[in-house]
């Protein structure tokens, strides 16, 4: 065995010890890799007619959200955002919901908008998700249920579509696993490290009734390969390729609004 010169020692384990408080930073600050939350003053007033704003109070925190309540609604759209803005940015085309008859419920998560508090786990997550659910699902007893996920909030859409089993899921811009898109964008991470996995393959094949993908083909973020994935793990999913969408853009393109309504008026 050859001994190491006492300055070759101290480089070897400042390198060590440098590798291994690097990747506890990353394990231990990942969030801001991930959530780039818009935060509201706690004033802020949302003016959309016929929304009402909505506390929900979960563990160490309150969750905010905005509910467009029609007359007679066929249903309510669930709508998980995605990893960027707020309430503020997300929730701007009730229109659009009007115009189809159905109630409209959108959450901030944890630290964005005018949610309290700070996301720490993936579970966390999940667990606000279904306390915003259970919060409104009574008075849709009876009516159509949609659960609606773009980007991030796919994975989470998935969860929770696989455990109350809506009458229709809608994914836009999903991605296989967290991990997949942690690889394309941060190849240097080591993904073993990543505490949010969000495997949207794995609750999507657990989902019973009609699943709508849509997909812009020229999305950078999420490359359209992810859609294409998925849609062969539920024999229920249909694909929508938006032709020309990027990222943040579908909204823009008639195709994905009319494929949107016209599944909404199969219900």
């Amino acid at each position: 065995m050859v001994d190491l010169p006492v300055n070759a020692l101290t480089l070897v384990v400042f390198a060590v010890v440098a590798l291994l408080g690097l990747a506890a930073l990353i394990y231990l600050c990942q969030e801001a890799l991930l959530f780039y939350p818009e935060r509201l003053p706690a004033g802020y007033a949302f003016s959309v007619p016929d929304a009402e704003e909505v506390r929900i109070e979960v563990d160490g925190a309150t969750l905010s959200a905005l509910h467009l309540e029609l007359p007679h609604p066929k249903g309510v759209v669930f709508f998980l955002h995605g990893n960027a803005g707020s309430l503020a940015s997300w929730f701007v085309n009730a229109w659009f919901y009007r115009q189809v008859n159905f109630d409209l419920f959108m959450v901030d998560y944890r630290g964005y908008g005018k949610s309290t508090g700070r996301i720490q786990s993936e579970a966390q997550l999940r667990r606000d998700v279904m306390a915003a659910w259970l919060q409104i699902a009574p008075r849709y007893r009876g009516l159509r249920t949609v659960v609606y996920g773009r980007s991030l909030g796919t994975a989470l859409a998935t969860g929770l579509a696989a455990q109350i089993q809506p009458d229709l899921t809608i994914l836009v811009s999903p991605y296989w696993s967290m991990v997949e898109i942690a690889r394309l964008h941060y190849p240097l991470l080591p993904t073993a490290l990543l505490r949010y996995r969000l495997p949207t393959f794995r609750d999507l094949a657990r989902i019973q009734g009609p699943v709508l993908l849509l997909h812009g083909d020229r999305d950078p973020l999420i490359p359209f390969d992810h859609s294409v994935r998925l849609l062969a793990v539920n024999p229920n999913a249909q694909l929508v390729r938006v032709e020309g969408a990027a990222h943040g853009d579908l909204q823009e393109h008639d195709q994905y609004m009319k494929a949107i309504a016209d599944r909404l008026a199969q219900l």
